[in-house]
């Protein structure tokens, strides 16, 4: 008895050692939050770290009385800056007095009261590229903070993070955010630099795939510091294959949209077709208290707006093109697609574009459209009207910069 007692105590000895720490982490995003691109507003593009209380409730009543609320932009998310350079003694993020006099919780309250959401921005690093402090050691401490506060979104950035990985930096934060208990929208800006595209799925609901935009057609802006902001068609041309790891709740986010700053009105149409065809998430990053009829009128395209919404959530791609204007077709649901033909050239250009000759074929989800055999009703999405069907030749003139959007209906 006394043999067969010991070896037990033996055994359960070595199998105790042997499995060492046996506590599971519940690792993973909040599911479900984003099913279809997020769409909102941030700070950054105009106002970098010039941001307050006053600019916020401003936002909010004119996201509201605009009818932009109507169109689907709920969430108002404060970049860079909303703190103050230092922690307090218990270690937590001081959201600046001088900035919120009356406090971050009451501004996050007034905002729901609008019955919008709200999004804070922080970094992966030790301090925030604009020299703030960062989360880097205070995942979990900070986690527990925006979910006390009440957050609804949070935007995570890449600076200062030597020594650390991206991989494994996000998931912490993304296990950080599920151990607090409030679901709250993952962004992860990343820029691209560690394919978190490969990864990013049960860890956030959105990834950069670029560095930060400029408003252009098709430039690269140096900084002096020496890195660069990519106007927006760089940044639709700039990865290669990865469309096939965006889909609902996994989106590829191709930054805040410049549309309303800098760029002329057919710019920023082209620029919003992109993104709606390309699905991704849609911030806009403009100024609404100086916001012209013309760009409100592209933000809230209700067409534009279904193409980028699409419940089967599968971004579009470059199918030709024709003598410098692009054509970009996206599957949407119920067997219909978008089509975008979009003059990158810098003269007018006409179109000539007979379906019949063409097969849309999506190589990553296997959709197709044969025009032999299924004719498509045609609508011009910007000018809202249908413009007949497949079965005839499309023309257009198509000025430069420029875009038209078609929806081709089974």
């Amino acid at each position: 008895m006394k043999k067969i007692t010991l070896l037990l105590a033996v055994c359960f000895s070595i199998i105790s050692f042997g499995q060492g720490n046996m506590h599971t982490q519940q690792a993973g995003k909040f599911e479900g939050l984003a099913m279809t691109p997020p769409m909102g507003w941030n700070s950054w593009n105009t106002f970098a770290t010039n941001i307050d209380e006053k600019l916020v409730k401003e936002t909010a009543h004119i996201m509201v009385s605009s009818g932009l609320a109507t169109a689907g932009y709920n969430y108002i998310v404060l970049d860079d800056g909303w703190m103050t350079h230092n922690r307090d003694a218990n270690g937590d993020l001081v959201p600046d007095p001088v900035k919120f006099p009356n406090g971050m919780k009451s501004l996050i309250d007034y905002v729901h009261s609008k019955g919008l959401k709200f999004g804070l921005y922080n970094c992966a690093g030790t301090k925030t590229c604009a020299g703030y402090p960062g989360t880097r050691g205070y995942e979990y401490q900070d986690a527990r903070f925006y979910a006390k506060l009440g957050i609804d979104f949070l935007k995570y950035d890449w600076c200062n993070t030597e020594g650390i990985t991206a991989k494994e930096a996000y998931t912490t934060m993304s296990n950080a955010l599920k151990t607090a208990g409030k679901p709250i929208v993952f962004s992860l800006c990343e820029w691209g630099d560690n394919q978190p595209w490969e990864w990013g799925k049960p860890v956030g609901n959105l990834w950069r795939i670029s560095g930060d935009i400029y408003p252009c057609f098709d430039c690269e802006f140096k900084h002096p510091e020496n890195w660069s902001s990519w106007g927006f068609m760089k940044i639709v041309d700039m990865r290669k294959d990865i469309r096939k790891y965006s889909g609902p709740d996994h989106w590829n986010d191709f930054d805040m949209m410049e549309v309303g700053n800098e760029m002329n009105d057919t710019e920023d149409k082209s620029h919003f077709a992109m993104w709606c065809m390309m699905a991704s998430p849609l911030f806009t990053g403009n100024d609404y208290r100086k916001m012209s009829k013309e760009t409100l009128a592209i933000l809230t395209n209700k067409e534009m707006l279904a193409v980028n919404q699409d419940k089967l959530g599968v971004q579009g791609f470059k199918y030709a093109v024709v003598d410098g204007v692009e054509v970009w077709v996206k599957p949407l649901s119920e067997g219909a697609w978008a089509v975008s033909f979009l003059n990158r050239t810098d003269s007018l250009k006409k179109i000539t574009f007979d379906w019949k000759k063409n097969v849309f074929k999506d190589a990553d989800f296997g959709y197709e459209a044969v025009f032999n055999t299924t004719v498509f009703k045609i609508k011009d999405l910007w000018k809202n009207k249908e413009t007949g069907n497949t079965k005839k030749v499309f023309t257009a003139a198509i000025d430069s910069h420029d875009v038209v959007t078609l929806k081709l209906i089974p």
